[in-house]
């Protein structure tokens, strides 16, 4: 029996093959047990033989118009294609009555991000947003120390993605066209702030620097976020491209102790480099000893300072395998489209303290 005819299995309908498509999202659906890659929807001649290479059996679509024809032999659609098609193309699937999985950001605007959950839920259907940072090595050992308490009363949060990017790579990513959702606020912005609400809760006030660096750079590539939680707790964000020398992924200051973790998470580069979840050579998300952070009061980690800390391993697949049990079991979402709007609350917040030089408060539900 084909397997798209298994009663047992989810048929995927994925929009988009960009990097986000191809790189992230195809490779994650096809690893996960229960999850087939059914169709991917590429307008692009070069992307879809790209597809048709890495997946013999998948059936191509030249828009999504073709899904929303044939939605009864779909159980998912996944929307991984530019910032300004997330909205519409969420909207059409889950009219179509298809649970969806959105890339990050959900939508441009927190409203429009209420709108979609408020559809979905009308409809009875899944509605989740990619947030596979949730499913770093460095964030899921964070997790657990702070689980365990082993750095009393965390008082300071800094998290930080730096690149050094000197040259512009174009693309609607830098993109000045604000339809376009473009910027480092919003694409890193989104993973940065979505850590911190999920570590440390809601946010009363923001103040951020939206910084355009590069010449004929149309877009923020230099930003930096401060948010003040209500528990207490201070986020301090950084997002950019035009790094020389990096700072730490995350340095995290509590009563008692610190965390201190340099360098990025292995699984985005094992994905680009064509490594899969599940081979048998392959040690997924893990990292080497070298690599791990530190925990430790009054001395440096640069120097010896503090005590290592074994970095539990990425594990990216669990998004995935948790999206499938929500359909099967119906069990909680990954990530719900209301965490995805709180994290747009935040980002609009930023924007408008950038742009008007002072601190926006947030009024948090009571």
């Amino acid at each position: 029996m084909d397997a798209t005819d298994d009663s047992s299995t989810t048929r995927v309908g994925l929009i988009g093959y960009g990097l986000a498509g191809s790189v992230f999202h195809a490779p994650l659906i096809a690893a996960t047990e229960g999850l087939v890659l059914d169709t991917i929807v590429t307008s692009s001649p070069e992307r879809q033989r790209q597809a048709r290479a890495e997946f013999p059996d998948v059936r191509l679509a030249d828009s999504a118009d073709e899904l929303w024809a044939r939605a009864d032999e779909l159980d998912l659609v996944v929307i991984a294609s530019p910032n300004r098609t997330h909205v519409p193309l969420a909207r059409a699937a889950l009219e179509a009555g298809l649970p969806t999985v959105v890339d990050k950001p959900l939508a441009a605007t927190a409203a429009e991000a209420e709108e979609l959950a408020a559809l979905a839920e009308a409809r009875g259907l899944l509605l989740t947003v990619f947030q596979n940072r949730r499913w770093d090595n460095d964030f899921r050992t964070l997790r657990k120390l702070l689980a365990e308490g082993a750095l009393g009363e965390v008082q300071r949060f800094e998290s930080r993605f730096e690149r050094w990017r000197p040259q512009l790579k174009g693309g609607w990513r830098e993109s000045g066209d604000p339809a376009e959702v473009g910027g480092l606020l919003y694409d890193l912005g989104s993973h940065l702030v979505d850590q911190a609400l999920t570590l440390f809760g809601p946010v009363e006030s923001v103040y951020a620097e939206v910084d355009v660096r590069r010449p004929g750079a149309r877009t923020d590539d230099d930003t930096f976020i401060a948010l003040t939680h209500t528990s207490g707790v201070r986020s301090h964000l950084w997002m950019s491209a035009t790094t020389a020398q990096l700072g730490p992924r995350f340095r995290v200051l509590g009563s008692e102790s610190g965390y201190v973790k340099y360098g990025l998470d292995p699984q985005e580069a094992a994905l680009r480099e064509g490594l899969r979840p599940g081979e048998p050579s392959v040690e997924w998300g893990a990292e080497p000893e070298d690599d791990w952070g530190r925990l430790g009061a009054g001395e440096s980690p640069t120097t010896g300072g503090g005590v290592p800390v074994e970095t539990l391993r990425g594990d990216y697949p669990a998004y995935y395998a948790a999206v499938a049990a929500a359909l099967r079991d119906g069990t909680p979402p990954p990530v719900t489209a209301a965490e995805a709007a709180a994290t747009l609350h935040v980002l609009e917040a930023a924007r408008v303290a950038a742009a008007e030089r002072r601190t926006v408060r947030i009024e948090v539900p009571a």
